[in-house]
């Protein structure tokens, strides 16, 4: 099943650097050979520096150096969360490197939870059942992808996708099961459902899964900064985001310490129910689709590729900039990319990221 697709290709500014103190990028000439009785020259202001190299356990999700060595060149894994009120706290997610936020029935949230390393993820709860949009999203990240349930009027659609999907209903593994404490304490059934991520790396060798990354996804899923960079957005400052998706919201508040945005939800902090801490992330993205409901039941047909007219905001270090975005046209297994309005692919600071794809005009910067 196809659903409606726009495409576009648009380009970002790149930030210019001229100290070296700041850590900003400059174009390096090849220096003449020397020989190794010389003695070391002392550096001066202006010499180009060599940059700190990318480690070999770059997370590429992130940009940091931090994947086990059995972990590196492997696929990351995906997983479905429940993201409304009533299920609160969440456990597993302060884990995760990337989270998707996208409204599903009656306006509400659901989380897409992305790990780099397929050998930490931890157990995660409450998990959810999918929607479309979410794997025609994580295939670009050529990702294992875990749910609890699906909507069957895109069965064949997901079926086209030729995912590698670990599924609550049908399986058999150890995997899934119901968290008795939630269930003690009077939660609905669907809000105490858990996948084990501990034991997932067992499961995938015993049914003989490629772990492996497709050739094309060996590289980092976004364009990073210098590994010593953290870049502030060019156009405003930005301390504050708010994101109304219709029937919940979402709010970031920028820790200058942690060089972090913590989370809110509906006004109250997103906490991660294991640890203790609040949400937090180094970026935040507010990406603008096309969303209406196609049936009764109240799912949605979202456009997942975005285009020439996919607006978008980045927020970093204190600041944000109108950015665009997109995937290649109806093609689930590209990158998602943005552009800022010069027209250049945009880098961003190294760290956990936050993307919501919402309606147009429902988010506010201050």
């Amino acid at each position: 099943m196809k659903l409606k697709r726009v495409m576009f290709i648009t380009a970002v500014m790149v930030m210019v650097g001229v100290f070296t103190g700041c850590g900003k990028k400059e174009e390096k000439t090849e220096q003449p050979k020397v020989e190794e009785k010389e003695p070391e020259i002392e550096k001066t202001v202006g010499e180009v520096v060599e940059e700190p190299e990318i480690p070999a356990n770059q997370n590429l999700l992130t940009g940091l150096g931090d994947l086990s060595e059995e972990a590196i060149g492997k696929r990351p894994v995906a997983v479905m969360v429940n993201n409304v009120e009533k299920a609160m706290p969440q456990y597993g997610i302060g884990q995760a490197d990337i989270i998707f936020e996208i409204p599903v029935e009656g306006d509400v949230t659901r989380f897409m939870a992305l790990y780099g390393d397929y050998t930490k993820v931890p157990k995660i709860c409450p998990i959810r059942s999918c929607r479309y949009y979410f794997p025609a999203i994580s295939q670009g990240f050529d990702a294992f992808y875990v749910n609890w349930g699906i909507d069957e009027t895109v069965s064949d659609y997901l079926n086209s996708l030729n995912m590698d999907q670990i599924e609550g209903i049908t399986n058999t593994g150890g995997l899934f099961g119901r968290d008795q404490d939630k269930r003690n304490q009077g939660y609905a059934l669907e809000h105490t459902g858990y996948f084990d991520g501990t034991q997932l790396t067992s499961y995938i060798e015993s049914k003989g899964l490629r772990t492996d990354l497709k050739e094309d996804k060996t590289g980092s899923a976004f364009s990073f900064n210098g590994m010593e960079e953290q870049i502030k957005p060019v156009s405003s400052d930005c301390t504050s985001v708010q994101i109304d998706f219709g029937s919940q919201s979402a709010a970031f508040t920028y820790d200058a310490e942690k060089m972090q945005y913590l989370k809110q939800i509906n006004g109250n902090p997103q906490i991660d129910a294991v640890t203790g801490e609040q949400l937090g992330f180094t970026n935040v993205f507010v990406l603008e689709t096309e969303i209406s409901v196609r049936d009764d039941v109240g799912h949605k047909s979202l456009d997942w590729d975005g285009g020439a007219d996919a607006r978008g905001y980045y927020v970093s270090n204190g600041g944000m900039q109108p950015i665009t975005w997109s995937k290649e046209e109806g093609n689930e297994n590209s990158y998602l990319t943005f552009y800022d309005e010069a027209g250049n692919v945009l880098n961003i600071n190294r760290g956990k990221s936050y993307i919501a794809l919402n309606y147009k005009d429902k988010a506010a910067f201050q």
